[in-house]
């Protein structure tokens, strides 16, 4: 059974959204702010995290920045009442990998999980499959509708951490960070040259699309969602 942590200090929510997540079969644990879900993450292993933003103590930004700094990479759903492009780019910008806004439709905060654990598990297994296009890690690997197209190293990584979540935006300094790493002097204008060549290689390709955001960064989304 796969273990969903919720924070949230709001009880009467708190109590809604785990029994909903209980009775789709999930193991749910509570906590009331970030601080308590810190220690819960401790001593059990969780498959993923619902997190409000504004709650007392350690509010959802610092829960967000602290798991990612410390390696914690289980998927992470925010859902909050701010609906300003601030909150949103700032939640992704800190490793969020899907944002919500209040009041929330249970059923399609659901949906959201159950794809978010999808994708970490493709994530785990380091092969992407996306209509005939199989994305291979291990055999750094890019074959569809037959062909086998041969990527260079920072390519191939950035276009498997795209395809690992489509649909969720990852901002340039994000991308930058994770394929150059945190103390490269890459720059904006590497990232794009990296995303063009990567459209110029699978402009035919009828499975996905990678999508410039303006002002914040890119996805992937796949072709039958557009």
């Amino acid at each position: 059974m796969l273990n969903i942590l919720v924070a949230e200090d709001n009880l009467d929510l708190r109590e809604l959204l785990c029994g909903a997540l209980n009775d789709s079969g999930y193991r749910t644990l509570g906590a009331e702010n970030g601080e308590q879900a810190l220690n819960i993450l401790s001593d059990t292993v969780i498959d993923l995290i619902v997190a409000d933003i504004m709650m007392p103590g350690t509010d959802g930004f610092e829960l967000t920045k602290t798991l990612r700094s410390s390696g914690i990479t289980c998927p992470l759903l925010i859902v909050t009442a701010r609906d300003d492009y601030d909150s949103l780019q700032k939640a992704f910008s800190l490793g969020a990998d899907d944002y919500m806004v209040k009041p929330i439709n249970v059923k399609e905060m659901l949906v959201r999980v159950k794809a978010l654990l999808r994708r970490a598990k493709i994530s785990a297994e380091k092969k992407i499959v996306v209509g005939s296009t199989v994305v291979d890690f291990e055999g750094m690997t890019v074959k569809t509708e037959g062909k086998e197209i041969v990527l260079p190293l920072k390519e191939f990584n950035l276009l498997f951490k795209l395809l690992s979540y489509p649909g969720r935006i990852f901002t340039r300094q994000q991308l930058m960070d994770e394929i150059w790493g945190m103390d490269s002097d890459t720059d904006d204008h590497t990232i794009n040259t990296h995303i063009n060549r990567l459209r110029d290689k699978f402009e035919n390709n009828r499975d996905f699309k990678i999508v410039t955001i303006r002002g914040l960064g890119y996805k992937a989304v796949k072709t039958d969602e557009t």
